[in-house]
C-alpha cells in the first residue's frame, strides 16, 4: 500500500457521497448548511469503510509506511472525533435549526437550543453515570475510552437490528426482482397505497393553503409581520401564489385596534407546516410517477414475454430521443433477451450468493469469540492469506466482507420509514430533516460496525484475546477492557441475537405485527392485501388510458402539422413555378416583340 492509493480513496469517496447526496437532497432549494453537514457526515461514514481494508494489510512487521507512528493514527483520529462531534452535538441543532419555522437567524437558534435541551441533559447525565465508575482510577485515557465505549455500545445495540434485517432482506429483495410476476403484484399493492397517501397530503395541502389565504386576507401591506407573510408565501406552489396574489386588497390600512390578527409565534408554526406540507406534496407526485413508469415496464415485460419476434416492443414512446446507446448496442432484439431471459437468472444466481454470503457472516457473528479453533470463516480466510504474505488478497476479501456488511446496514437506512416524519426517497425527494438523520444513523452505525468487522476477523485483541500487532484504527479506538463487563459480556454474545432476528426477518414478523397494528404491508395470503392489489391494478388501467389518450392526441396534432406542412410546401412549390413560368413567357413576349419592330424596320 502506498500514500498514492490513500489518496485516490479519499478522492473517490468524496465524489461517490456527493452522489449520493445529489439523488436524494435538493442543490438547489435546501439550505447550504444541511447539504454540508449531510455531506460530511456521509463522507466521513464512507472514508471508514473504504480505508479501514487498507488499514488491516498494512499490519504487518515489515510495513513502515503506515506504521503506528506515521499517517493512519492522525487520519483516524481526525476522522472518527469529527464524525462523533457531528452526531452528537452539531447535526441535533442543525436538525432542528432545519426544521424551525422561525423567521430570523436568531430565533431558529433559540428554537433549536430549547428543543435540543433535554437531548444534551441525557447525554450529561450518561456520561456522568460513567464517569462514576472509573472515578477511582481516573486518567484522561480512560474518560476517552468511556466515550468511545459509550458510543459505540448504543451504536451495536441498533447495528445489529438492521443488519438482522438486512442480511435476509437484501437477497430476498434480488430474489423477488427475478420473479416479474410477483414484482408486479406487489407495484400494484404499492400504488394503491401511494395514491392514497397523495391524496391525503394534496388534502393537507389545501387545508394549509386555506389558512395561508386567511392570514394573506387578513394581515395587510403597512402590517409589521407582513414581511413574514411574504416569506410564506414565497414557499407556496406557485398557482397558490398566482392564486392568493389576484385576491388581496392592499388598499385597505392595517387596523391595530383588531385582535384577530395572528402573532409571529402562530406565524412560525404556519411556516413549518406550510414547509412540510408543500415538500410533502412535491415527494408523493414526483413518487407516483416514478411507480407509474415501473408499473408500465413491467406489463410490458410481461405482454413481450410471449412474443415470437423477439423484438421488445414499449407501450409508450419514450419521453427523450434515443440515444446511440439503444440505437446501436441495447437494441429491442437485446433489450427483449435481457428482459425476458437473461434477468431473472442474473438476479437469481446473485440472490443466492449473496444468501451464502449472508450465513457466512451469521456463523461468524455466532463464533467470533472462539479462537482455539478458529471457527469464525472470515477469520480464517484472512489468516490464510497471513500465512502466504498475500496482502493484496487481504486488503480485497477486507473490502467485500465490509462492503457488504455496510449495504445491508445502510440499505436498512435508506428503506425505513418513522411515518413520515424520516423518510429517504430518491430523485431529490428527501427533506432536511431526513438527509441529517441519516447522516447521524451513519456517523453512530460505523465506527461499531468496523468494531465488529474486525472481531470477525480477529483483528481486535480486546475481543479475540490473542497478542497480535493491532491496526491504527484500533489503537484509536482504544481497549475496552477498562469497562469490562461490556467488552467480555455484550461486545461478545449480542451480536449473536442476530440469528433471533434474521428468523424474524425470513418469516416477516414485523410486517405481520404492523398489519395487525393497522398499517397495511403486503402479505399474499391476507384479503385486505388482495383488495388493494385490485385497486391498484384498477388505478394503473386508469393511468394507462390517460396516457394513452393524450399520446393519441398528440399523434394525431403531429399528423396534421406534417400534412399541413407538406400542403404548405406543395403550395409554395407550386407558386415558384407559376412564377418561374409567367416570367419565362414575359421574357418570350418581349424578345419576340423585339424580333418584329426589327423585321419592320428593315
Amino acid at each position: 500500500m502506498s500514500g498514492a492509493a490513500l489518496g485516490i480513496e479519499i478522492v473517490v469517496v468524496f465524489f461517490l457521497a456527493l452522489f449520493l447526496l445529489q439523488r436524494y437532497g435538493d442543490f438547489k432549494k435546501q439550505q447550504r448548511m444541511v447539504l454540508f453537514g449531510t455531506l460530511l457526515a456521509w463522507y466521513l461514514c464512507f472514508l471508514i469503510v473504504f480505508i479501514l481494508p487498507l488499514d488491516v494489510s498494512t499490519v504487518r512487521p515489515v510495513s513502515q509506511v503506515f506504521s503506528s507512528n506515521g499517517i493512519m493514527p492522525v487520519f483516524w483520529r481526525v476522522v472518527y472525533w469529527t464524525s462523533q462531534c457531528l452526531t452528537w452535538l452539531l447535526l441535533p441543532f442543525m436538525q432542528s435549526y432545519a426544521r424551525s419555522g422561525g423567521f430570523s437567524i436568531t430565533v431558529k437558534i433559540k428554537t433549536s437550543l430549547i428543543e435540543n435541551a433535554i437531548y444534551y441533559g441525557t447525554y450529561l447525565l450518561i456520561f456522568g453515570s460513567l464517569l462514576i465508575y472509573v472515578a477511582v482510577h481516573f486518567q484522561w485515557y480512560e474518560l476517552q475510552t468511556i466515550g468511545i465505549t459509550a458510543a459505540n455500545t448504543w451504536g451495536l445495540f441498533l447495528l445489529v437490528l438492521l443488519l438482522g434485517y438486512g442480511l435476509v432482506e437484501i437477497p430476498r429483495s434480488y430474489w423477488e426482482v427475478s420473479r416479474q410476476g410477483h414484482l408486479l403484484i406487489k407495484t400494484y399493492f404499492k400504488a394503491a397505497k401511494l395514491m392514497t397517501e397523495k391524496a391525503d397530503s394534496e388534502e393537507n395541502l389545501e387545508d394549509v393553503m386555506e389558512e395561508v389565504r386567511k392570514i394573506n386576507e387578513s394581515i395587510k401591506y403597512n402590517h409589521p409581520l407582513r414581511k413574514n407573510v411574504d416569506t410564506i408565501l414565497r414557499k407556496c406552489p406557485v398557482e397558490y401564489q398566482e392564486k392568493m396574489g389576484r385576491n388581496i386588497d392592499d388598499c385597505e390600512d392595517f387596523d391595530d385596534k383588531q385582535n384577530t390578527h395572528p402573532t409571529e409565534r402562530s406565524l412560525s408554526k404556519l411556516h413549518k407546516q406550510v414547509i412540510y406540507a408543500v415538500q410533502r406534496h412535491n415527494r408523493t407526485r414526483v413518487q407516483w410517477q416514478i411507480l407509474l413508469e415501473q408499473a408500465f415496464h413491467l406489463e410490458d415485460v410481461a405482454k413481450n414475454e410471449t412474443s415470437t419476434s423477439r423484438q421488445f416492443v414499449h407501450s409508450f414512446a419514450p419521453p427523450e430521443p434515443v440515444g446511440w446507446f439503444r440505437r446501436y448496442i441495447y437494441t429491442p432484439s437485446v433489450e427483449w433477451y435481457w428482459e425476458c431471459l437473461l434477468k431473472q437468472w442474473f438476479y437469481r444466481v446473485l440472490s443466492v450468493v449473496l444468501s451464502l454470503f449472508s450465513m457466512a457472516v451469521v456463523w461468524s457473528e455466532c463464533t467470533f469469540f472462539s479462537t482455539r479453533p478458529v471457527l469464525s470463516l472470515f477469520a480464517v480466510f484472512i489468516q490464510l492469506a497471513e500465512r502466504d504474505y498475500n496482502y493484496l488478497y487481504i486488503e480485497m476479501a477486507c473490502f467485500i466482507t465490509i462492503f457488504f456488511l455496510c449495504t445491508c446496514v445502510y440499505s436498512t437506512v435508506f428503506r425505513i420509514r418513522v411515518f413520515n416524519y424520516y423518510y429517504l426517497a430518491s430523485h431529490h425527494q428527501t427533506d432536511a430533516y431526513s438527509l441529517q438523520f441519516s447522516g447521524m444513523l451513519f456517523c453512530r452505525l460505523t465506527p461499531p460496525l468496523c468494531l465488529n468487522f474486525l472481531g470477525l476477523i480477529h483483528m481486535d485483541s480486546a475481543i479475540s484475546h490473542q497478542a497480535k500487532e493491532q491496526t491504527a484504527y484500533t489503537s484509536i479506538m482504544g481497549s475496552m477492557r477498562v469497562l469490562s463487563f461490556i467488552a467480555n459480556g455484550f461486545y461478545i454474545y449480542y451480536p449473536m441475537l442476530i440469528v433471533i432476528l434474521c428468523i424474524a426477518t425470513y418469516f416477516s414478523l414485523g410486517a405481520r405485527c404492523l398489519n395487525l397494528l393497522g398499517f397495511q404491508q403486503f402479505m399474499g395470503d391476507n384479503e385486505m392485501t388482495s383488495d388493494l392489489i385490485d385497486e391498484g391494478k384498477e388505478l394503473l388501467q386508469r393511468e394507462r388510458r390517460k396516457r394513452q389518450r393524450i399520446e393519441d392526441g398528440e399523434n394525431r396534432r403531429r399528423e396534421w402539422r406534417e400534412r399541413y406542412a407538406q400542403s404548405d410546401e406543395i403550395a409554395a412549390r407550386n407558386r415558384m413555378s407559376m412564377s418561374e413560368m409567367k416570367e419565362t413567357n414575359y421574357g418570350e413576349t418581349l424578345n419576340s416583340n423585339t424580333d418584329r419592330r426589327m423585321f419592320n424596320a428593315q
